[in-house]
């Protein structure tokens, strides 16, 4: 109004005076601001600004724009009104464009019906009343919680108390992370969506729940529990076509109810008790059975091998002997001697004397005692390995040490009347 230079004023005296045919009589006596406006010359004034405006150009006739007479111009009022409905439409058509953001999908809406969606960036629908839009976050990870709101310390009692297959009583509080896959499903099929998402959430999770056991959801099975309570959360809401994708189901809080909290705290006690009995006794077992099944074969082994050795060393002596028959059969003399001086050159050679022949001897004797005494250690020390040798393949060339050979002579011109006699008594 102030661009058309149109003024109303209360308190302007001219006000419903014509400007050009004013009559000076028809407001004597009148003090300013008194009486009723003159709306025809408002309209005619209007009427003129407008014109001027526009760009048209006042008639000859000097009324401003009107007709003979005082009539309004219904050529001006014709222009002006199209001018205003043009504005008013480009406004309501302008009225049609909306901006969805990155990560958003915009609904249309026609005559209350989805009739498509758009993606992001600038969009124009037809304005109200024909066509509304509305924008959907489908990227945004949505949460809702069961059991509690916002901490953990505000439980809901009637959320998070379940029932186990062993009619046992549990607390669990759990949180499900999720986001949209159909930002049209999620609009036109859910009244309240986050209402319906946590109840399918407590659906689930309670289903599963009471399919096991309470020690089993307490302790090794959370993992489980939530991946089950998941998929069947994504089936029943694929069910419902609510357009919802189940991205995460979030174990909080998993405990027994308070009321009972410090009894079961008890019996898990004892229960790790007895399992750290049972360990340490499985850990002895395993300690002592195979020790003494190691001694047990131990024995075993021993036994067989002594059994080996006297069988073996039986077999031996028998077959020895029945060589030694057979050769004596054939020479019984000369098997006598070999078997007597086997069996003296054994006794020597373990024994620590020393015979000697004092008559063929001079009055100077030499006994190198210290060698003989070395050497009799050491031939302590192989005296088992030199048994073993003698009794497979004893020969009468056995040789004796240097030191001992003398005495050995001797020893046997001692014993040479002995043999004699021996022999005359086999003859008789």
């Amino acid at each position: 109004m102030k661009r058309l230079g149109l003024k109303l004023s209360l308190n302007d005296p001219r006000w419903g005076s014509d400007k050009q045919d004013r009559k000076p009589q028809a407001n004597e006596g009148k003090k300013p601001g008194e009486g009723p406006p003159d709306m025809e010359q408002l309209w005619r004034d209007f009427n003129q600004r407008l014109n001027s405006f526009f760009g048209q150009k006042n008639r000859p006739d000097g009324n401003g724009g009107g007709n003979g007479g005082g009539r309004p111009d219904l050529a001006g009022m014709r222009a002006t009104a199209g001018a205003i409905g043009a504005v008013i439409a480009l406004i309501w058509l302008a009225s049609g464009s909306f901006i969805v953001q990155e990560g958003q999908t915009g609904v249309v809406y026609t005559f209350g019906k989805v009739s498509h969606t758009t993606g992001s960036g600038f969009n124009w629908r037809w304005p109200y009343p024909f066509q509304s839009d509305e924008t959907v976050k489908v990227s945004q990870m949505r949460m809702v919680e069961i059991g509690y709101r916002k901490d953990l310390k505000n439980k809901q009692a009637r959320e998070s108390l379940m029932l186990t297959d062993d009619e046992n009583i549990i607390d669990i509080q759990f949180a499900v992370q999720f986001k949209l896959k159909d930002p049209v499903a999620w609009l036109m099929n859910n009244r309240d969506e986050e209402e319906t998402v946590r109840q399918v959430a407590e659906t689930s999770i309670r289903e599963i729940v009471g399919k096991n056991k309470m020690d089993f959801v307490l302790y090794e099975g959370r993992d489980k529990v939530a991946l089950e309570t998941q998929q069947l959360m994504q089936h029943i809401l694929d069910r419902y076509a609510s357009g919802v994708l189940i991205s995460n189901v979030t174990l909080q809080a998993v405990q027994p109810p308070e009321q009972v909290q410090i009894a079961f705290d008890d019996a898990v006690r004892a229960g790790q008790d007895r399992e750290r009995q049972k360990n340490e006794g499985q850990a002895y077992a395993n300690d002592v059975i195979p020790r003494a099944r190691g001694s047990a074969s131990r024995l075993l082994e021993e036994a067989e091998g002594y059994r080996s050795m006297i069988t073996e060393n039986a077999t031996g002596n028998a077959s020895r002997f029945k060589q030694v028959l057979a050769e004596y059969q054939k020479a019984p003399g000369v098997t006598r001697d070999r078997m007597y001086l086997e069996t003296m050159q054994q006794i020597f050679s373990s024994a620590s004397k020393v015979m000697v022949d004092a008559k063929s001897g001079s009055n100077l004797l030499y006994l190198p005692l210290d060698k003989l005494i070395a050497q009799a250690a050491a031939t302590d020390s192989a005296a088992a390995a030199a048994r073993a040798a003698s009794q497979a393949a004893a020969s009468p060339s056995s040789a004796l040490p240097a030191e001992v050979m003398p005495q050995v002579e001797v020893s046997r011109q001692r014993d040479s009347r002995a043999r004699d006699a021996l022999r005359e008594r086999e003859g008789r």
